[in-house]
């Protein structure tokens, strides 16, 4: 028993330790992807002992610089909730990342330990409603700054929130039409078969247009360009008005901790997560009928690094998307939502159950 909870323990730290210095590492990506469409440098100028290193000490610098800033809260603020409301955002974020799993399972000391925190039956559910829990955050910070512009940016939040939910649940009903199972683990093993006795068995080519769907919704989830209406980077509107300092800090990283789980989410639903095309448990068994073997541990590595490599693409895209497009009106916004991805939702799903009831 204490062996189970010191693994459990052990998973936990190494999750959080992931995605946290992802997170970290996402504010470099972003300085830096923003500095090349602008056509400049971008941070650099941080350094340790004089090497600078492209400037990736620069979120340890901007980290440090965080803690240090003065946390001010308006006095005609309601200080236990102005205080709260960053801790909400960023703790119901942070634990839907449990859910995913990274990797196959290892066997360690006599034991098989699956590369996952914890395999929820219903994970989907899970990693869904803790995202929308997140939504307490942003309306409690509005509420508690009393601050108009603050308070509209919360409902602008709200409202688009929301509205993307019934799309991002809706697009997710085809995928588990194709892969009866509301578990992440088995939706990635469902998908570690082959279409045509050559392609990975993935779900972005069973449900491409589940996929369009998934993705566009989780973007405007994440409030950035060009979902950023609550935000308003450039206007005075904002649900974090009233923040500066760590609470600020939080929010902020809260912003990049939504594009790690929607990558991950993307990776593990759509993209085979940690499966390699043609990598089994012994080797790969290509469809040309070469076969390399491999030993056990290098498939577990190569498993774990193309889960990663595939998180990696799917953060790199959405901030390339972010420096990219320029930001909807909100009228827009709600029309997409409304009047474009929830009729593909529901129409996606109706080819998905056609096509199945035609196999039969």
């Amino acid at each position: 028993m204490l062996a189970d909870v010191l693994i459990v323990l052990a998973k936990v730290v190494l999750a959080l330790t992931w995605t946290l210095l992802l997170a970290l590492f996402l504010t470099w990506v972003e300085r830096k992807e923003s500095a090349v469409m602008q056509d400049r440098i971008g941070a650099n100028r941080a350094s340790v002992f004089g090497l600078r290193l492209f400037g990736l000490f620069q979120p340890f610098a901007d980290a440090i610089k965080m803690l240090f800033k003065e946390d001010f809260a308006p006095t005609f603020s309601q200080r236990a909730l102005h205080w709260l409301a960053p801790t909400f955002s960023f703790f119901f974020v942070s634990v839907a990342i449990v859910a995913v799993p990274f990797g196959d399972t290892v066997r360690l000391f006599g034991r098989r330990i699956p590369l996952q925190v914890v395999d929820l039956n219903a994970a989907v559910l899970f990693v869904l409603a803790m995202l929308s829990l997140g939504i307490y955050g942003i309306l409690v910070s509005g509420w508690a700054s009393a601050n108009r512009y603050a308070l509209i940016g919360s409902l602008r939040g709200a409202a688009q929130l929301i509205s993307y939910e019934v799309a991002l649940g809706l697009s997710l009903v085809g995928l588990i039409m194709v892969f009866p199972s509301l578990s992440l683990s088995r939706i990635v093993e469902s998908q570690g078969a082959l279409l045509f006795g050559f392609l990975p068995k993935w779900g972005v080519f069973l449900q491409p247009l589940g996929f369009a769907v998934f993705f566009l919704a989780g973007m405007a989830g994440t409030k950035r360009v060009p979902f950023d209406l609550p935000e308003g980077e450039s206007e005075i509107i904002g649900f974090y008005t009233e923040y500066g300092g760590l609470k600020f800090g939080l929010f902020m990283f809260t912003d990049f901790l939504e594009v790690i789980v929607l990558s991950a989410m993307s990776t593990t639903l759509f993209f085979g997560g940690w499966q390699v095309p043609w990598l089994g448990d012994g080797g790969f068994a290509f469809p040309w009928g070469g076969r390399l073997d491999v030993a056990p541990w290098a498939v577990t590595v190569l498993r774990v690094l193309a889960f990663n490599l595939k998180v990696f693409f799917f953060c790199w895209l959405q901030i390339l998307t972010r420096w990219t497009y320029p930001r909807f009106r909100y009228d827009q916004i709600m029309d997409l939502g409304w009047k474009v991805l929830v009729p593909l939702g529901v129409g996606n799903i109706l080819i998905t159950g056609l096509i199945l009831a035609a196999r039969g």
